[in-house]
């Protein structure tokens, strides 16, 4: 299990993390969302090793976690951080790169783990390639190969599929994910896209200005956003009055575009004002009284068209 408790941080004086706590079980899936700058990348490496603390502790199981000035090495030996720099050899082939730090006492088992790696992450066909020629993305697969070739006990990946290309992400996702819950590790990602949060991840924490400001499941943070800024994480969002949908009490409501509904009549008459095609559907852009809102439905409408809207 990780055990963080009550971290703080600051690269200079101004503090970056700000009084952090939460827990991991083993083999449990972590995403950390925000916004660029929120403090994602820097808890990572804080949870790795690379930067002392300020104050608090941060524990694997009964090892604690311990930065540069008490380790000749920065970086705990049962933990493996995956930046986004991906620290390869460009004048090697893939599988030398996923091979690297593996031992050469037994190359029958050696070859085997860095095959099955290289199945993994879809790279079987470029095992004899030179890195220097690969693209960026298929770089960062040969990256998330050479991590997961030490086998690591807890996992930190920072924006892992930034590079690749959508055709391949969804594939490439489910197959790592599954690795991960076969061999029971533990992984934390630091992620901008909200498809790792809610399909293969346990729990979410999301953070702003340092700060964790709600953890759940995915499903609990999805349905139950607690602010707005959680909310827009996942896409477009509506901030409307709950007076528009028969509520007594006047309350603000976060609405994604697909929990808006068009009726024959409502309090909620809106003006269609861009139409944007999303493939299975139409994201439609409205104006009202209150500003801008929008909706999805199957078909697209006029540009100055009319509509009633409900819940």
């Amino acid at each position: 299990m990780l055990k963080v408790s009550n971290i703080e941080f600051s690269y200079l004086k101004e503090i970056t993390i700000f009084k952090t706590s939460f827990h991991l079980d083993r083999g449990k899936n972590l995403s950390i969302i925000g916004e660029s700058g929120c403090g994602k990348s820097t808890l990572l490496k804080l949870i790795y090793g690379l930067y002392d603390l300020d104050k608090g502790t941060l524990f694997w199981n009964n090892n604690e976690i311990l930065g540069p000035k008490y380790t000749l090495i920065p970086g705990m030996h049962f933990i493996k951080y995956l930046a986004q720099d991906f620290d390869l050899m460009p004048f090697t082939t893939v599988a030398e790169n996923v091979g690297t730090y593996l031992s050469n006492v037994d190359l029958a088992e050696k070859y085997k783990l860095i095959n099955e790696l290289l199945k993994v992450v879809e790279l079987t066909d470029f095992a004899s390639t030179k890195v220097k020629y690969l693209s960026g993305g298929q770089m960062q697969r040969v990256a998330i190969a050479k991590v997961l070739a030490l086998e690591p006990e807890l996992l930190l990946l920072d924006e892992p599929f930034s590079h690749i290309d959508n055709f391949r992400k969804n594939s490439l996702r489910r197959k790592l994910f599954d690795y991960f819950k076969l061999k029971n590790i533990t992984t934390i990602i630091a992620t901008h896209d909200s498809t790792d949060v809610l399909s293969f991840c346990d729990e979410v924490l999301v953070m702003k200005e340092g700060k964790i400001i709600e953890k759940s499941t995915p499903k609990e943070i999805y349905n139950s956003p607690k602010s707005f800024y959680t909310a827009s994480l996942f896409g477009d969002v509506n901030e409307i009055s709950s007076k528009y949908f028969n509520d007594n009490k006047e309350k603000k409501m976060l609405l994604f575009p697909h929990q808006l509904k068009i009726v024959p009549h409502s309090k909620l008459k809106v003006t269609v004002k861009n139409t944007y095609f999303r493939g299975s559907y139409f994201l439609i852009e409205c104006e009202y009284e209150n500003g801008t809102l929008f909706l999805e439905h199957k078909t697209a409408f006029k540009v100055n068209e009319i509509l009633f809207l409900s819940n």
